[in-house]
C-alpha cells in the first residue's frame, strides 16, 4: 500500500511517517514544502530518522504548483496534514499564504484524485473550527472559529465534504485538540514554556493563565490518525482527536516547577484576538468507530517533551 503524507517534515507528520513504516506493507511518500513557523534546520532533524529508511521516499514540492496527476498516481490513501498553522499570525496581510496553502492546496488535491481509485483521503483540521463553546464539544456543534486561520481550517473540510458527497472521495476529516510532545512547533506553548524555564527566562502569559486547553500527546494523536485507513464505517465522517486530560496554562506551569525542579517567573500579556477560553473534547464517536483510546498522561507527555527541547538546546536548534 502506497501512503502520501504531505507536511511530513512536520510535527505531527514527521511521527506519522515513523509509525506508518512500522507496517512492513506501507511504503510512504512523504512531501513538504518547508514553509511554516517550523525551522528547516528543525524540519531536516524531524526527517532525520526517515530519510535512510528503504520504504521511505521524500519530495520537497510546493502542492499550489506541483504535478498532482504524477504525485497521486499510485497512491492508495493520502493523509493531508500540510498547511500553515498557528492563530496569531493568521491577521492582517499575513492571511495570503494561510489562504493558498490551507483552501486551495486541498481543493488542488482533491480536484486531483476525482477519478482516481484513492482508499481514504485523511484530512488533518482543527479545535480552532469550534471557537468558543461551553463544555465538551461534539462533532455536530455549530463552528464558529475565532480567527482566520480556524476559517481556513473550515474551508478546508466543507471541501473535502463537497468532493466526497459529489465525486465519491472517501474523507476522514480530524479535529485535532493541541497536540504536544516531541517536535512540537517552537510558536506553540509548552515549547516555548520549556524553553524558556530551561533558560531561567520569564514565562510569557497571555491572559490571566485561567485558560484551559484539551492537551493530546502526539502518540495518542498518531494512533487516531492511523485508525482511520482500514474502517469503512469512518467514511465520510468528522472525528475529535482529543487527550487524556485537560489542564489551565497555570496547572501546566505548575507541572513544569515540579519537573524540572525550576520556579518560574511569569510575565503577564493581554490576551490573544482568535483563542477561545477553553477546548474540551468529546472523543465518543472517536471511540465507538476509530476504537481511539488517548493513554498517555500530561505529566508523562511533558516529561518527553523536556527531554527533547533539552536535547535541541545543547545542539543549539532551539
Amino acid at each position: 500500500m502506497n501512503i502520501l503524507v504531505t507536511g511530513a517534515a512536520g510535527f505531527i507528520g514527521s511521527h506519522l511517517c515513523e509509525k506508518l513504516l512500522e507496517n512492513e506493507h506501507f511504503t510512504v511518500i512523504g512531501v513538504d514544502q518547508f514553509i511554516g513557523p517550523t525551522s528547516i534546520q528543525i524540519k531536516n532533524k524531524n526527517l532525520e530518522p526517515l530519510l535512510n529508511h528503504p520504504r521511505f521516499h521524500f519530495q520537497q514540492k510546493d502542492l499550489y504548483i506541483t504535478d498532482l496527476k504524477g504525485l497521486l498516481s499510485d497512491i492508495d490513501i493520502v493523509f493531508h496534514l500540510a498547511g500553515i498553522p498557528g492563530v496569531r499570525t493568521s491577521w492582517g496581510t499575513d492571511f495570503e499564504p494561510y489562504v493558498q496553502n490551507n483552501i486551495l492546496v486541498t481543493q488542488r488535491l482533491l480536484e486531483a484524485l476525482k477519478n482516481s481509485s484513492i482508499k481514504k483521503f485523511v484530512y488533518a483540521s482543527t479545535s480552532s473550527v469550534y471557537g468558543q463553546k461551553n463544555g465538551k464539544v461534539k462533532e455536530n456543534m455549530l463552528p464558529e472559529p475565532l480567527s482566520p486561520y480556524g476559517v481556513t481550517k473550515l474551508a478546508g473540510e466543507h471541501l473535502c465534504r463537497l468532493y466526497e458527497k459529489s465525486f465519491g472521495i472517501p474523507v476522514v476529516i480530524l479535529r485535532f485538540f493541541t497536540v504536544y510532545g516531541p517536535r512540537q512547533r517552537s510558536d506553540m506553548a509548552f515549547h516555548i514554556f520549556i524553553k524558556q524555564l530551561l533558560q531561567d527566562q520569564p514565562i510569557t502569559v497571555f491572559g490571566d493563565g485561567t485558560q484551559s486547553r484539551d492537551f493530546t500527546y502526539i502518540d495518542d494523536c498518531v494512533n487516531g490518525i492511523i485508525s482511520a485507513i482500514n474502517n469503512d464505517q469512518a467514511k465520510g465522517k468528522t472525528f475529535n482527536i482529543g487527550g487524556l486530560e485537560r489542564a489551565s496554562v497555570n496547572e501546566v506551569i505548575q507541572l513544569l516547577e515540579q519537573i524540572t525542579g525550576k520556579k518560574a517567573t511569569i510575565q503577564h500579556q493581554p490576551k490573544v484576538h482568535g483563542e477561545p477560553k477553553h477546548t474540551y473534547a468529546d472523543i465518543t464517536l472517536a471511540k465507538n468507530i476509530l476504537g481511539y483510546h488517548p493513554v498517555v498522561s500530561l505529566k508523562e507527555g511533558l516529561m518527553k517533551e523536556i527531554l527533547y527541547i533539552q536535547d535541541i538546546i545543547k545542539e543549539g536548534k532551539a
